[in-house]
């Protein structure tokens, strides 16, 4: 302990589980960092960030304001991929306060000689710490006002407008002495990712179902032909179900069915045949090197192939056979299936992270993802990640990511929200969410602040998806058209990541196994569909129209700006998002009601928006085209979900130039 630190610093933010795991960015994000700084007596305090990236051995400074009560605030820049640490540091700041206490004895007309030489004093220190620094003018000056400070042969009312010139305190200012400084007692983390961990499209497709027909299995060369079709939607990202062998023995059939009949494909999840492991590949889906070329051909596209990674075994994996240390044992010998009762998964044992050769396992599946991020895979759908070790995870994922910052990982983890959260703060890079089942005004907004306002959006990012093969949502089932086009446009404009499983979305599938049931049937993972893709109702415009939307708006590419605004009709839901100078701003407005017209009065905070609420703007429908004027804080919609159940707007400011000519931008 320094008992000549006076400077209290606490309640630093952001900081996850105190300081134990990193926050999350993308590289040029800003951090916004708070901290309640304070001293003993009246001392004015300084305050600073220290931060640097992982590689770096000094810090960069940026400074910190006073905010209110206390609390100071800044921010910095992340550069680079990788991790940043940052801490604060706070002292006394003696300049200050001797020239705002001079300033007031002054004002005051009260004996100030002696603080004259205090000031001094102040000067010639900082005169000899900055000796090296100083540019020529500034220490001449300096040396100026010493002297003026200290020349005994004047009397101080004639010592005083070197104080008064606001260079003085301009240039001490910029040379501060940080004697006796506090610095936070914890370096705080920051994981730095690529941008399209913050702002993507995913589309998932089973490649086997992409044949001619539901007699022929898809190839990666069927995925590659079908490539265009994902391109043209605007999806960026292509998810492909697991494309290792699957296991024959306990095969499921049709509909999840115990038994399977010649012919039925299995589940792609059951993992593991003769023909290898989760490092090998289905031998219908082609070879490696047509995996390598699907890669290839996607990237020409703009696209990047998602991988599944699924940590459990069919009967017939090499693991079973190899590794049987790695499984659970029933007290007869025989190894546990999955289950989650009343449902059983015969076709495949999940691995045991109890097991006493723990190590092996860990090391076994971190090769995993080496091996395909060897043959250029980047991003990564987990499966099931909240039914594995939260302790493996976190040490899987900062292993790879030491080697391959840019990786990225989705948690497929439909599961208690503690659960998802401590898997994000271990290391997943973006989650599936509940927001499959938010129908609601009140579960929407509720949902999403607590994603957006809370600490949880400096460690989770939020992947929306209105269905998957497992989910055929209630919703889906009952509102026909209206209602897919509505969920859509929901999870791509609330969060800035989202995906769909297609085609079964764009040619709205959604007959379930029966009624109350969400799952589809004649579900795809157990057999091959033939996909309608050219059919005249397929949704392919609307999506494509809206990724196109996404694309040109910086407002919809973060989920942190979203806010609610109210509107005084239940069945409509009104929010905004904005880039961070306010340059991009969108309006969003739904009827979540899929049968009636409905109307109201939105109440949009235009200070918000840096607009003055006596000038009017425009807003223009980026689905209908249509452009409207608006004026002040209340203005009326009627949307008729026979026609589009949404509006997209993007308010354009008024601008008046010189000549006093108007323009909206």
């Amino acid at each position: 302990m320094n008992g000549q630190q006076r400077v209290i610093i606490e309640n630093v933010k952001p900081q996850i589980n105190c300081g134990e795991f990193p926050v999350k960015r993308v590289v040029n994000d800003k951090v916004e960092v708070e901290a309640d700084i304070f001293c003993d007596s009246h001392d004015v305090l300084n305050a600073e960030i220290l931060y640097r990236c992982q590689n770096e051995k000094e810090w960069h400074l940026s400074e910190m304001e006073h905010d209110v009560n206390d609390r100071w605030s800044g921010c910095f820049k992340v550069p680079e991929l990788g991790n940043c640490f940052f801490t604060v540091k706070g002292w006394a700041d003696h300049f200050k306060t001797w020239h705002r206490d001079i300033l007031k004895k002054i004002h005051a007309a009260t004996d100030y000689a002696s603080d004259l030489l205090a000031g001094a004093e102040i000067i010639r220190q900082t005169m000899s710490k900055y000796q090296d620094e100083l540019l020529p003018e500034e220490a001449e000056f300096l040396k100026e006002a010493l002297e003026d400070l200290t020349a005994e042969n004047k009397p101080a009312s004639e010592r005083t407008t070197i104080i008064l010139n606001n260079a003085l305190f301009h240039i001490m200012v910029r040379y501060p002495l940080k004697n006796h400084a506090t610095i936070y007692n914890k370096e705080l983390e920051v994981t730095v990712e690529r941008e399209r961990a913050n702002f993507s499209s995913w589309y998932e497709v089973f490649p086997r179902s992409l044949g001619k027909g539901t007699e022929q299995h898809g190839t990666f060369k069927d995925v590659i032909d079908f490539l265009p079709y994902v391109a043209e939607m605007g999806f960026d990202v292509l998810y492909l179900p697991p494309i290792h062998p699957i296991g024959k023995t306990k095969r499921k059939g049709r509909n999840n069915s115990t038994e399977a009949q010649k012919g039925d494909p299995g589940s792609p999840w059951a993992i593991g045949s003769a023909d290898g492991g989760h490092k090998a590949i289905h031998p219908e889906l082609g070879s490696l090197d047509d995996f390598r070329n699907l890669i290839s051909e996607a990237a020409e596209h703009g696209i990047e192939i998602a991988m599944d990674v699924a940590f459990q075994c069919s009967p017939d994996h090499p693991y079973v056979k190899d590794h049987p240390e790695w499984f659970k044992h029933r007290p007869d010998g025989s190894l546990q299936y999955a289950e989650n009762p009343p449902k059983k998964y015969e076709d495949i044992y999940p691995l045991n992270f109890e097991s006493d050769d723990w190590e092996n396992l860990w090391e076994e599946l971190k090769s995993v993802f080496e091996y395909w991020i060897d043959k250029g895979v980047k991003i990564f759908r987990v499966d099931n990640p909240h039914t594995k070790s939260f302790r493996f995870w976190a040490w899987t994922i900062g292993e790879l990511k030491k080697s391959h910052p840019e990786t990225i990982f989705l948690a497929e983890a439909f599961t208690r929200p503690k659960v998802k959260y401590q898997l994000a703060k271990g290391g997943f890079t973006q989650s599936y969410t509940y927001f499959t089942w938010r129908n609601t005004k009140y579960d929407i907004t509720t949902y999403c602040n607590e994603l957006t306002k809370t600490e949880v959006r400096d460690f989770f990012r939020p992947n929306f998806w209105p269905n998957t093969p497992d989910i055929l949502p209630e919703y889906l089932q009952v509102s026909q058209r209206v209602g897919f086009i509505q969920r859509l446009v929901l999870a791509a404009t609330l969060s800035s990541n989202y995906g769909i499983y297609g085609p079964a979305f764009e040619l709205m599938e959604n007959t379930p196994t029966v009624p109350g049931k969400e799952e589809y049937l004649n579900s795809e993972k157990y057999e091959l569909k033939d996909w309608d893709i050219n059919h005249p109702g397929s949704l392919k415009k609307v999506i494509t129209r809206i990724n196109k939307i996404r694309r040109e708006n910086k407002a919809l590419q973060n989920t942190h700006s979203l806010k609610f605004h109210d509107i005084n009709n239940e069945a409509l839901l009104c929010y905004s998002k904005t880039s961070d100078d306010l340059s991009s701003i969108i309006l969003v407005v739904v009827n979540l009601d899929p049968h009636y017209t409905h109307h109201g009065w939105i109440h949009l905070p235009v200070k918000d928006f840096d607009m003055d609420k006596h000038t009017s703007y425009q807003v223009h429908d980026l689905l209908s085209g249509a452009f409207y004027l608006w004026n002040g804080e209340h203005n009326y919609v009627e949307i008729d979900p026979g026609i589009m159940p949404v509006h997209i707007f993007k308010v354009r400011k008024r601008v008046r130039t010189e000549q006093d000519f108007d323009y909206f931008m």
